[in-house]
């Protein structure tokens, strides 16, 4: 598979907005679009050309993969899926995303970042009802309860995810259990309860073209 090995910093200048890939340090004054407005690249600071419809409609398509961490197949695919659910295709899109694993893992406060989650879940640090899980891209069901292992929640690394996590509030649509580091999902996600800045209908023009 293959996969993105370069500054995700890069990623959040190409959009030109922060995408908050590095969890708590998007936060910080270490952001690098702080210190560099501007797309990357030797022109980088040039003048560019005003975007086509087209054009826009395919940067939102990107910022909206790069903020979940999908590849372009994975996203397609899950266009497809989307589209082929009863509702409104681009909502279908994003509740699709939110699902994923590694977004709820993120979502519940158990990773500082969608790409820390990632790769917990890909360690074997999580279980859902029980069964050990470590595939990110796992959709997971209403009434699935998603919960650290019994065997990483000593570490440091989860007893600083612990403390981290206090300080967050979950969405509505799961409930958190920090004693034991677990997460009940009790709906899916509404629109509006979606806190990611995308606009989906630019994606479903893209992909009707």
């Amino acid at each position: 598979m293959g996969r993105y090995t370069d500054s995700v910093c890069r990623q959040c200048r190409r959009e030109g907005e922060k995408l908050f890939l590095k969890g708590d340090r998007c936060y910080s004054d270490k952001c690098a679009i702080e210190k560099k407005p501007y797309i990357p690249g030797v022109h980088g600071k040039a003048r560019r050309a005003k975007a086509t419809e087209y054009g826009i409609q395919l940067r939102e398509k990107q910022k909206t993969k790069r903020i979940y961490g999908v590849l372009e197949k994975q996203f397609r695919n899950y266009f497809k899926k989307a589209d082929s659910i009863q509702g409104i295709t681009g909502e279908n899109l994003l509740v699709l995303l939110e699902r994923r694993l590694d977004n709820v893992v993120y979502r519940l406060g158990l990773a500082s970042s969608r790409k820390e989650a990632r790769q917990l879940v890909n360690h074997g640090h999580f279980t859902i009802n029980g069964h050990k899980a470590t595939i990110p891209s796992m959709l997971i069901r209403v009434g699935d309860i998603v919960q650290v292992k019994n065997k990483s929640l000593e570490s440091n690394k989860f007893k600083e995810i612990r403390e981290q996590a206090t300080y967050k509030t979950p969405p509505e649509w799961m409930n958190v259990d920090l004693d034991n580091m677990a997460g009940h999902i009790i709906a899916y996600p509404l629109r509006e309860q979606i806190d990611t800045l995308v606009n989906e209908q630019l994606i479903v023009e893209l992909y009707s073209r």
